[in-house]
């Protein structure tokens, strides 16, 4: 199993920095996602790349056999890329749900990809990963509030930043305003949420998959706990895990019970 996820991660990754690294212009980064999925498409089929072969030729070798030998969708790489697209040209949201069909493309398929590559194809499964992935997409950006921000992007809503009566403009002091500590305690509470509709698959899965979904459930929610902690205010530390949190994690993995 880990071989055929490294290769779905090594694919991933490559588009990630195709969108966010270098000093490539919009539309050299657009062509060269469109090219990444390009030959991707073709390894699938069977072609081989001629002449001289780097590591994204073995990437994409290495991806279209996992493709290949799990039954794995390509729409959901296809997904994948549509996300990465989105990071390049799309910098706000407008609304909460534009926000998740984002999730439902950046973050969702890895979760359907990981379980397709488990052996699992059952529809309740995925509804859970889909819940579970898309929480941990939110937590992320919550974490990088302010390297986002410094990027150029915002993935908290308008609609929401809105009601909580912040702007735009209140986000260059080194702290974030109340207004937008409101934001960011109302997005914590929305994705707590959601985690609890992801922990379904931390369940319903056996083996190692399940310890490795459980200490990622816990894992996120912590990292939730910590931006809590800190008054809503991941600008001023960025909240990360450390030596201090794998006690408490390990602690109610082991103590973990199945929903009824």
């Amino acid at each position: 199993m880990r071989p055929h996820v490294a290769a779905v991660y090594a694919f991933a990754r490559h588009a990630d920095d195709l969108a966010d690294e270098g000093d490539q212009c919009v539309d050299e980064r657009l062509a060269l996602l469109d090219d990444w999925l390009t030959r991707l498409l073709a390894a699938v089929d069977g072609s081989v790349p001629t002449g001289s072969v780097d590591d994204r030729d073995l990437v994409l070798m290495a991806v279209a056999e996992t493709i290949r030998s799990r039954d794995l969708p390509v729409q959901l790489f296809e997904d994948l890329l549509s996300a990465f697209r989105q990071d390049v040209t799309v910098h706000r949201y407008e609304h909460w749900e534009d926000l998740l069909d984002y999730c439902r493309r950046s973050a969702n398929p890895v979760g359907r990809l990981v379980l397709r590559i488990a052996g699992h194809r059952d529809a309740s499964l995925e509804a859970s990963s889909d819940s579970l992935c898309s929480a941990l997409q939110l937590t992320n950006f919550l974490q990088d509030f302010d390297i986002d921000w410094r990027r150029g992007r915002i993935y908290a809503p308008a609609e929401v930043y809105r009601s909580c009566g912040a702007r735009e403009s209140g986000l260059g002091g080194a702290q974030l305003s109340p207004e937008w500590r409101e934001v960011v305690a109302e997005m914590v509470a929305r994705t707590r949420r959601i985690f609890e509709a992801g922990r379904y698959v931390c369940d319903a899965v056996e083996g190692r998959l399940k310890l490795e979904l459980r200490l990622t459930w816990l894992g996120g929610r912590r990292i939730l706990d910590r931006i809590e902690w800190k008054g809503y205010d991941p600008r001023v530390n960025r909240p990360a895990l450390g030596l201090s949190d794998s006690l408490p994690i390990l602690w109610k993995a082991a103590q973990w019970r199945r929903l009824p």
